[in-house]
């Protein structure tokens, strides 16, 4: 089993999307502008190049690890060194039989949701806290990465 890159690319540039969408003022960004503390003014102050072109970086990033949490074929290439040409037989008759068992949107979907609520929530919880930020700002951004992480999950298992 090869990388899917193009499925990897697609999978970061969903996270830039689901961001202009869920950041949007008529969606969640005025509220979250508020629950940040930042005004319109300071947002578009910024250099928003840099902040798109790093932002895509860190969801490549994220979107080339995500295939380790989403595909369980990839525990099978663990278990073999990381270079099947060189995994004995039986890795060629189990990728036979199960090779693409689980490769779906559905269930990418699925493993993109656990690590939604599993990894993204608490990073984004404890950083909040501890910066005294509010309910509402965990809730805003966790719910971001959540549904982010659906969507990449699902691109990254179901593109075969």
């Amino acid at each position: 089993m090869e990388m899917n890159f193009l499925a990897i690319l697609v999978a970061a540039i969903s996270a830039l999307f689901i961001g202009f969408i869920w950041y949007n003022p008529k969606v969640f960004g005025n509220a979250w502008m508020a629950a940040a503390g930042i005004t319109e003014d300071e947002i578009k102050s910024g250099n928003m190049v840099k902040t798109l072109v790093l932002a895509l970086l860190f969801a490549f990033l994220l979107a080339f690890i995500l295939p380790t949490l989403v595909i369980h074929q990839m525990g099978a290439i663990g278990l073999v060194g990381g270079d099947p040409s060189t995994a004995l037989p039986s890795y060629e008759a189990f990728m036979a039989d199960y090779g693409n068992a689980f490769r779906t949107f559905k269930h990418g979907a699925l493993h993109g949701l656990i690590a939604g609520l599993f990894i993204a929530l608490p990073i984004i919880g404890t950083n909040a806290l501890f910066e005294r930020k509010s309910i509402k700002y965990i809730l805003i951004n966790s719910g971001y990465w959540i549904v982010t992480l659906t969507v990449m999950g699902a691109i990254i298992c179901g593109w075969k």
